[in-house]
C-alpha cells in the first residue's frame, strides 16, 4: 500500500501523546478506512460537486493560470511512485537535461465563496504534504499550489448565486493565488517514517478485519 500524495497530510498529523506511537489517532483512523474499503471494495467520495467541477474545468484551469504567467503547459499524465508514496501530478517544468525544475498543482475552487485570495489560505499543511510527496517523486526543488476560479459547468451550479460562479468577467490575475513550498529533505524523512509505519498499521487492520469476521 502506497500514501497517495493528495492524502499524505492524513498520516503526517502528530500525535498527541506519546502513547499513540509514531503515528496519531486521526491518522489511525483514516487507515481504518482505507482498509475497510479495500477488504469491501468500495471507494467513498465527499463533496462529490466540488471534485466533478475540479475534473470538468482542469483544462481550462490550467489555461487560466498559463494566461497568467505566460505559460504553455499541458497537464502531466505520468504517475511516479517509490517505496513509500505515489502520485501523478498536474504540471511539471523541466529543463534542457531534463531535470524537473518546478512543479504545479491546479486546484479548482469551487466558487469565488471558497477562492483563496491570500497566498497562506491556499490549503495549508494539506496541501503542504501534498506537494512536498511530489518534489519528493519528482526530484524537484519547489512546487506551486495554485487555485484557481473558472466558471462553474451549468449543471453543477443549481440552485446557488449564479454571480458566485460566473466569474469570467473578472481580471484573469484575480483569479490565480499561488503558494510556493521548497524542497526540504529532513522532512521528506519524516514522510518515509510515518509511510512506513503507515503500511504496517494497514497491513494489521485488513487482517484483524478478516480474522474477526472470519475471511
Amino acid at each position: 500500500m502506497l500514501i497517495r500524495c493528495s492524502s499524505l497530510a492524513k498520516i503526517m498529523t502528530e500525535p498527541k501523546t506519546k502513547a499513540e506511537g509514531l503515528l496519531s489517532v486521526g491518522a489511525k483512523t483514516y487507515l481504518k478506512e482505507l482498509a475497510r474499503e479495500e477488504v469491501y471494495g468500495f471507494r467513498e467520495e465527499l463533496d462529490v460537486r466540488v471534485i466533478e467541477k475540479g475534473r470538468m474545468v482542469e483544462d481550462e484551469s490550467i489555461a487560466l493560470y498559463n494566461s497568467v504567467f505566460f505559460e504553455s503547459f499541458v497537464k502531466n499524465t505520468e504517475r511516479r511512485s517509490n517505496q513509500w508514496i505515489t502520485g501523478e501530478c498536474d504540471i511539471v517544468k523541466f529543463n534542457a537535461a531534463g531535470e524537473a525544475l518546478r512543479g504545479v498543482d491546479i486546484k479548482s475552487a469551487w466558487s469565488l465563496g471558497t477562492f483563496p485570495v491570500l497566498p497562506e489560505d491556499c490549503g495549508g499543511k494539506d496541501y503542504e504534504w501534498q506537494a512536498r510527496g511530489y518534489m519528493m517523486l519528482w526530484e524537484c526543488p519547489e512546487w506551486d499550489i495554485a487555485y484557481c476560479m473558472v466558471n462553474t459547468p451549468e449543471e453543477l451550479i443549481k440552485w446557488e448565486q449564479r454571480d458566485l460562479h460566473e466569474v469570467d468577467h473578472i481580471d484573469p490575475h484575480l483569479r490565480v493565488t499561488t503558494r510556493r513550498y521548497t524542497r526540504d529533505l529532513e522532512k521528506e524523512e519524516l514522510i518515509k517514517a510515518k509511510a512506513e509505519a503507515a503500511q504496517e498499521y494497514y497491513k494489521t487492520i485488513i487482517q484483524k478485519i478478516k480474522d474477526i469476521h472470519g475471511a
